[in-house]
């Protein structure tokens, strides 16, 4: 890959040796990683190189601080075509600084290999400053469930661009670069939440995750949430459109979501149910189908 990638105060020795060395102050390193392929996770004709760069990074920047942790660098394997334009490589690069510098971190290293169509691996680093990870398994009953971020606009943007169109502009937008809100995540550890995730495959397929691993019941309630008016009308344009399961299914906004002791939610998240007995996730006291992602799914 081409380009700068930035640097920061987390890294102590970037890209051009045989690895990288970041600063692991807490002594621990949280890492995640994704792996993306071109037509199954992203389409060039419809996102630039840019795009590309900042959606991947900012999926894995957000595992990190889904666990309460301050995003510090990434890395990236890259394979490409031998044809592919190094302009779209350089804008792939800067996609991913860019990105990487909105909570912190910078790209610190990876690999580069020929293949038949472009693919991405993202592993994304993360300090957690002396706190206890936030895992999918501390929800317990009385505790409330908040959301922070936009839920669904990633959804109604891919609604918009299957149908060959490109507007309403900021839809399509946000399903080409997500914006994961990447501090309440490190705040919302602090400020003592129980369970936490982001959203990316679909709220309720996400909450069923920490619903499991913990061993309780999500009950979720519709009149919590905010439909925005472009949901409506696109809803309307596409023929009846549930608007309501693009907030409830929708994934790749990467929102973050979290359960609280319930008196105890900071400022900015959004309540939009409670953890109860039981198992799985309910909403409005039903269960509820989600066709959340499954990645062996046929497409």
């Amino acid at each position: 890959m081409t380009g700068s990638v930035g640097t920061s105060d987390h890294v102590v020795l970037g890209p051009g040796d045989d690895a990288a060395v970041v600063r692991a102050a807490d002594g621990r390193v949280v890492a995640s990683t994704d792996m993306y392929v071109e037509k199954r996770h992203f389409r060039r004709d419809w996102s630039s190189g840019y795009d590309i760069g900042r959606r991947v990074a900012a999926a894995g920047l957000a595992d990190v601080a889904a666990m309460g942790a301050t995003p510090t660098g990434v890395l990236v394997a890259f394979g490409a075509p031998a044809e592919l334009e190094t302009a779209w490589v350089d804008d792939l690069t800067a996609g991913l600084r860019d990105e990487c510098a909105v909570p912190g971190a910078t790209v610190v290293g990876g690999d580069v290999v020929q293949s038949d169509q472009v693919v991405l691996t993202v592993t994304a680093l993360g300090d957690l400053g002396g706190r206890a990870p936030v895992t999918r398994a501390g929800a317990r009953p009385g505790d409330v469930v908040a959301v922070y971020g936009r839920l669904g606009w990633s959804a109604a943007g891919y609604a918009v661009l299957s149908r060959g169109f490109r507007t309403p502009r900021a839809l399509v937008e946000a399903h080409k670069r997500p914006e994961p809100p990447y501090q309440a995540g490190p705040a919302a550890a602090a400020a003592g939440a129980t369970a936490m995730c982001d959203v990316s495959d679909g709220l309720v397929q996400d909450l069923g995750h920490v619903a499991e691993a913990s061993g309780v019941r999500v009950e979720l309630r519709t009149d919590a949430f905010e439909v925005p008016e472009a949901f409506d009308q696109v809803a309307a344009a596409l023929g009846g459109a549930d608007p309501l399961r693009w907030v409830l299914a929708g994934g790749e906004d990467h929102a973050l979501a979290a359960t609280f002791p319930a008196g105890g939610v900071p400022d900015g998240w959004r309540v939009v149910g409670a953890v109860g007995e039981g198992e799985g996730v309910t909403v409005d006291g039903a269960e509820y189908e989600t066709p959340g992602w499954e990645s062996f799914a046929q497409r």
